[in-house]
């Protein structure tokens, strides 16, 4: 069996639904491939909620992408006829002098966002559910919320289809080549050619490219739901999402209650893992260190764990996307735009790898996600 394509994506997750969406409603003939039947909880697109925020503390240069971001989760909305995006606005505590703080106040500086700088008490008067120690403070913004990602995928893969592509589940690829003419991928299913392949497969990339594992480095997270002690106070009109930098550059973050517990989870600081050899079961010893690490913060929250996860990052060292052609293979594209905070922009990514696949100027810079800036970089050495 064999079919052609213009492009092929492997991977279905965030980053590939978006990218099949974006190129099908241009009418390129697109053939987009994963493993599993998307949305699922084995990578790193679910768990219910995910953070959506303006003032980005890990670089201003994040910032137009994230802006054009709301307006495509906006236009799908609108599409759809489905709520993806629920606006909460967002709180960053730590120190002022703190990678969180200090970061997400340069970025909404730069870009001239709305945000307020507020004191610790000032936070505890607003949002009572915070206790912020007096060496804290926070950086208030209005347009952070809520992404409801496996609906989102659903929206985004729904439109690729409607819009022509042609989309295959349960078939994972086993192996590619590439020429100066075409690429080929092979599955259990039958052999396939495009003029482009887009490699988007998540924690799975390392798999599917030979130096992945030099540069790229699987991370276990564990997400935890509790049912708060003081449930008004976790209420979304009461709290917004937040994130708190608890030790230098340790954080963890936060989300209210939707009606199935208030989520918390740390951010990094995982083990490292294998996809297909994740720990899937979270422990009771993980649940009461999460519980002794927020308490002190969020101390209406309680200690009835109801509900877990776990979901995977896709590290660079850096922390910073990849978004670049293979160094060998002109029509391989390597995209992981994540190290567990992408999922806000896969509509934007999707966007530029429709751009990057059809020979369209990028929108934004990609300097910044080059492979080359990486070197010959390990994880854990030089």
């Amino acid at each position: 069996m064999s079919e052609h394509a213009d492009v092929i994506i492997a991977g279905l997750g965030a980053m590939g639904s978006a990218a099949a969406a974006h190129l099908a409603a241009r009418g390129v003939p697109v053939l987009g491939f994963d493993r599993f039947t998307p949305p699922h909880a084995l990578g790193s697109s679910h768990g219910q909620t995910r953070v959506i925020r303006e003032a980005y503390f890990e670089d201003p240069v994040y910032v137009p992408m994230v802006q054009r971001a709301y307006d495509l989760w906006h236009d799908l909305e609108t599409a759809s006829g489905q709520q993806l995006y629920l606006p909460t606005g967002g709180l960053m505590i730590g120190p002022a002098d703190g990678v969180l703080v200090s970061g997400a106040r340069r970025s909404a500086e730069t870009h001239r966002l709305k945000h307020e700088v507020l004191e610790a008490q000032e936070i505890r008067r607003r949002f009572p559910a915070f206790h912020v120690p007096d060496r804290m403070s926070g950086i208030w913004e209005p347009r952070a919320g809520i992404l409801f990602p496996e609906r989102c995928i659903e929206v985004l893969l729904e439109q690729a289809r409607r819009m022509g592509a042609d989309l295959h589940t349960e078939e994972p690829i086993e192996r590619w080549e590439a020429t100066d003419d075409d690429v080929t991928v092979t599955t259990a299913q039958g052999r396939y050619t495009a003029g482009q392949l887009l490699l988007t497969a998540g924690s799975w990339l390392p798999g599917l490219w030979t130096a992945g594992h030099r540069h790229l480095q699987v991370e276990r997270q564990s997400l935890f739901w509790f049912d708060p002690r003081t449930p008004d106070l976790f209420r979304p009109e009461k709290c917004p999402i937040h994130m708190w930098e608890y030790g230098p550059g340790r954080h963890f973050y936060g989300m209210p209650d939707l009606g199935h517990g208030a989520k918390v989870a740390v951010h990094y600081q995982g083990e490292a893992t294998q996809p297909d050899e994740v720990r899937r079961d979270v422990s009771r010893r993980e649940i009461q260190a999460m519980q002794e690490l927020v308490a002190p913060y969020l101390p209406g929250l309680g200690d009835r764990c109801v509900e877990t996860a776990v979901c995977l990052y896709t590290n660079t060292p850096d922390g910073h996307f990849l978004i670049d052609r293979h160094p060998d293979h002109a029509k391989v594209w390597l995209v992981s735009p994540c190290s567990g905070h992408g999922f806000k922009f896969s509509p934007v990514i999707g966007e530029m790898l429709a751009d990057l696949a059809t020979g369209t100027p990028p929108r934004y810079p990609l300097e910044a996600f080059r492979l080359n800036r990486l070197g010959r970089s390990l994880f854990g050495a030089t």
